[in-house]
């Protein structure tokens, strides 16, 4: 089993200096439920590179209150180094750790080539790309009263449609490998009463693209108390011949890992006898 998807730091806490011991930690936590290999996969909007290069991205988007939300939890969370962040990833493989170097880059409209840039400079195994803002809303982060209104001011399919839009144009850009948490846009628990369009092009998008899609616990610690994807969709990316992994989206060491076997057992009976792993950014096979 693998947990291919998790943080150093949890939402709201400014980033301090990672540590090889620090990896340790998650490995010894991971291997304790079983999992095998760890990737590291940091929000690239924590780190002062970003910062530079993206700063700003709300700005032309409305309305204003979402716009003020956007640009104070993005000022709120960069305080890392992108290049001490890789150094120690390393550092912990080369100490014979079973770590990737990853990262979770989020979908900026229009500046995924400049996020390309960025990041072919760095020895990446895998990028997770996910949608979390739609325009200037974050519409997951569940703290923050502006953004849950929001919900109350839009049609659930109009969300569920810009959300499976930007997963789409995300999955073109070739800037990932993964596809995280893929139907995300349930974090609430609001859903269409027949989701199976937007599973469709979800699971269409992921196959053009050649892209994995991730299998993650973390829905089961949401209002939604439900896994990514859900089964219908997973079952859907099987039909589609879309490979998967297995994460937990953990931002502390209690969660590293969580639930693995309940994901082993959701991604058996939807057909796989196989996951996929990375290294360099090319997939590899790992049995189940």
């Amino acid at each position: 089993m693998l947990d291919y998807h998790l943080h150093l730091w949890p939402h709201g806490r400014r980033a301090t200096q990672a540590t090889v011991d620090e990896l340790a930690g998650y490995c010894e936590q991971a291997a304790a439920q079983g999992v095998g290999e760890i990737a590291l996969t940091e929000h690239l909007f924590r780190f002062s590179q970003a910062d530079e290069l993206l700063r700003g991205w709300w700005d032309s988007a409305a309305p204003a209150h979402l716009r003020d939300h956007a640009s104070g939890y993005w000022h709120a969370h960069v305080s890392a180094d992108l290049d001490a962040y890789v150094e120690t990833c390393l550092a912990a493989k080369a100490a014979g750790l079973p770590v990737v170097v990853g990262m979770e880059v989020d979908y900026y409209p229009g500046r995924m080539d400049q996020v390309s840039a960025l990041l072919a400079g760095y020895p990446f195994d895998v990028l997770l790309g996910s949608v979390h803002w739609l325009g200037s809303w974050l519409f997951d982060d569940l703290s923050s009263p502006a953004a849950m209104a929001e919900w109350d001011n839009r049609r659930i399919e109009d969300v569920w449609d810009s959300y499976t839009r930007a997963l789409e144009e995300l999955a073109a850009t070739g800037a990932v490998d993964v596809l995280a948490h893929p139907d995300l846009c349930k974090v609430t628990g609001r859903r269409p009463g027949v989701p199976d369009e937007f599973h469709e092009r979800m699971a269409s998008a992921a196959a053009a693209s050649g892209l994995a899609a991730e299998v993650s616990s973390a829905g089961w610690r949401k209002p939604v108390a439900e896994v990514y994807p859900a089964p219908a969709l997973l079952e859907r990316f099987h039909a589609h011949g879309v490979p998967v992994t297995t994460a937990s989206d953990a931002h502390e060491l209690g969660d590293v890992a969580a639930r693995s076997g309940d994901l082993r057992a959701l991604v058996v009976a939807a057909g796989y006898q196989e996951l996929q792993s990375f290294s360099g950014r090319h997939p590899q096979p790992v049995g189940l």
